[in-house]
């Protein structure tokens, strides 16, 4: 697909400073406004994270169906007004300068990766967030599920696989997944805590065999780093919010701004106003 290429060049946060998870969420946002880069797995433990994209207001009723059509790897919890930079999950957060690392696309081509997009807003915007899994990487280390990826200080891997989302309007393009190794005697467990998350993904989405989502080698993500597996660990595939980053792609609006993968939008909201009973 054009456009995609690993991101690589940034290390996990928790090792640019191993305080990150007890960050409070305001706290991370002015790192990252000043200029800090770097996957947001871990940081401000307990605070929802979320995925960023922000299309031109006459794309914004296509994007908004794709989600609603496809909700396990675009869950909504947020939307904007046009040209507003501002979300009620995060007080007093910008949109544009808030994020550690974003990426700018023209006509499905990335253009851009800068750690600020203020250069780069249009007043037509309107912005998605959308829920991410690092939000429930919390529920799964409580239940003893090593989370390799933040233990290994790498991003975590994501691919695009060979199931496409189902079309709205103009947007069209295939299933992001992120994965997790889990050793087997705490599948059950992963799938149970995060299944209680579906405004974050929700459960796995396949579990075993990559090749059944068309995935030809762990060992080359798309997005994101590959991680060291135990002999036993099984991987884990969970629907990931790359997603619309995949369909800009595919797709080729004229103008997007999206997060870089693995590193999101630190929000107020706490992971367990998202948990269902």
């Amino acid at each position: 697909m054009n456009g995609t290429h690993q991101v690589t060049e940034d290390r996990a946060v928790t090792l640019v400073d191993d305080r990150a998870g007890a960050w409070r969420p305001e706290a991370a946002r002015a790192r990252f406004r000043e200029g800090l880069a770097g996957p947001t797995a871990g940081v401000a433990a307990g605070r929802t994270q979320a995925n960023l994209i922000s299309v031109p207001a006459d794309w914004a009723y296509d994007m908004l169906l794709f989600c609603t059509r496809n909700p396990k790897p675009c869950p909504v919890l947020d939307v904007t007004d046009a040209g507003s930079w501002t979300t009620g999950l995060a007080d007093g957060a910008d949109l544009r300068t808030d994020l550690p690392r974003y990426r700018v696309w023209r006509d499905g081509e990335l253009v851009a990766e800068p750690t600020e997009v203020r250069a780069h807003w249009r007043d037509d915007l309107v912005s998605f967030l959308i829920g991410c899994s690092f939000t429930f990487e919390s529920a799964l280390s409580r239940a003893g599920v090593p989370i390799r990826h933040v233990e290994q200080g790498r991003n975590v891997p994501m691919y695009v696989t060979g199931r496409q989302c189902r079309p709205a309007g103009r947007l069209h393009g295939p299933m992001v997944v992120s994965m997790r190794p889990v050793p087997p005697r705490y599948l059950s467990a992963a799938i149970r805590e995060t299944s209680l998350l579906p405004a974050v993904h929700g459960g796995p989405v396949h579990c075993g065999d990559p090749s059944a989502l068309g995935i030809a080698d762990l060992e080359r993500p798309e997005f994101g780093d590959a991680v060291d597996r135990e002999p036993d660990d099984i991987p884990v595939f969970w629907a990931c919010g790359v997603t619309p980053q995949a369909a800009v792609m595919a797709s080729r609006p004229p103008f997007a701004i999206t997060h870089a993968p693995g590193q999101m939008l630190v929000t107020d909201a706490r992971d367990e106003q998202y948990r269902v009973v």
